[in-house]
């Protein structure tokens, strides 16, 4: 089962460790000193047995209300820069998924599977998952 969500938020990619001139040699125009945005579309998708009563993996209603808690309200309309998850690493699109998947993992049941995707652009788009632990 899957659904779509979307969230805007602006970050600069930027190393700490690197120079400005390595930074702008690694990320190009995305080392930006005013940093850019995307509109991003978060795909999560869960699977697992399905309930007998339900006849559902999970209650959409549940599902909508664990991203809106652990995702959009955190990152919608912000400057990952800022956050205090990107404080230690650059907010690469492939950090903000491992992020995301991670605060899903950590709030759904534990008997579900999880993959998250994140598209960032038309043609850019970063995918998580990890087989569940038997």
């Amino acid at each position: 089962m899957g659904r779509r969500y979307r969230l805007s938020a602006s970050h600069r990619l930027i190393s700490e460790s690197l120079s400005e001139a390595e930074n702008r040699n690694v990320y190009g125009k995305c080392a930006n000193p005013h940093g850019h945005g995307h509109n991003y579309t978060v795909e999560v998708t869960v699977g697992g047995e399905i309930d007998k009563t339900t006849g559902m993996v999970v209650d959409l209603r549940q599902l909508d209300g664990c991203v809106n808690r652990e995702v959009l309200e955190p990152f919608d309309h912000q400057n990952l820069n800022t956050l205090e998850c990107f404080r230690e690493q650059v907010p690469t699109t492939e950090n903000l998924v491992i992020e995301i998947r991670t605060r899903l993992q950590n709030a759904l049941p534990q008997k579900l599977t999880l993959t998250v995707r994140v598209e960032e652009t038309s043609n850019n788009f970063f995918e998580y998952w990890e087989e569940p632990i038997p």
